[in-house]
């Protein structure tokens, strides 16, 4: 038996194929539970222009991890908005999910570790990430990966009509940015 290969890589274009896999992927996924937000797959059209739409937004980039050549699972980084400058040195972590059929090949840390570097090479000095309570399996990962719970909303979701807790982790990247001295008023 040979071993499958494992590959993470950005994705900018969105090919018809890629995209048929990472909605087979998003879709597995959702139905298992670990579905970024969604709790029941939408449709497969509307699914595919969320991912389409994804690659077209600056701030927005799109990873996927691939099993033999076959995306299996994705994560996005989402820089923040132009408009916030008080919090311009938080980049997000968001959507990583791996279909349920490739779990266990170490392709989570890989997109997690790629997304990270990525934000990173952005100049971002802290990367943060929210999920439910009930997701241990990525919990466990980011927590190994050195991000640190800082807060959990006890009224984080609402699934199956009951509410879940959330909680939200960040990773410092790069020192604190040393703080600028206040000018004085002259006298």
């Amino acid at each position: 038996m040979t071993k499958a290969k494992t590959a993470v890589e950005p994705l900018e274009e969105i090919s018809d194929e890629d995209l048929e896999d990472l909605c087979d992927a998003a879709e597995s996924s959702i139905v298992d539970g670990g579905g970024f937000g969604w709790l029941t797959p939408p449709p497969r059209a509307m699914l595919g222009r969320y991912f389409r739409g994804v690659v077209l937004v600056p701030e927005r980039h799109l990873f996927v991890g691939r099993l033999d050549g076959r995306i299996a699972a994705s994560a996005q980084l989402q820089e923040p908005p132009r408009n916030n400058e008080a919090q311009a040195h938080i980049a997000t972590l968001t959507a990583l999910f791996v279909a349920p059929w490739a779990r266990g090949r170490g392709i989570s840390p890989k997109l997690a570790s790629v997304v990270e570097d990525k934000a990173r090479k952005l100049g971002y000095h802290i990367l943060q990430l929210d999920l439910r309570a009930t997701q241990t399996a990525a919990i466990n990962l980011y927590e190994q990966l050195g991000f640190e719970r800082w807060g959990t909303n006890p009224q984080y979701a609402l699934v199956d009509g009951e509410t879940v807790p959330g909680h939200y982790y960040s990773k410092r990247l790069r020192p604190a940015p040393r703080r600028r001295a206040r000018a004085r008023p002259a006298k």
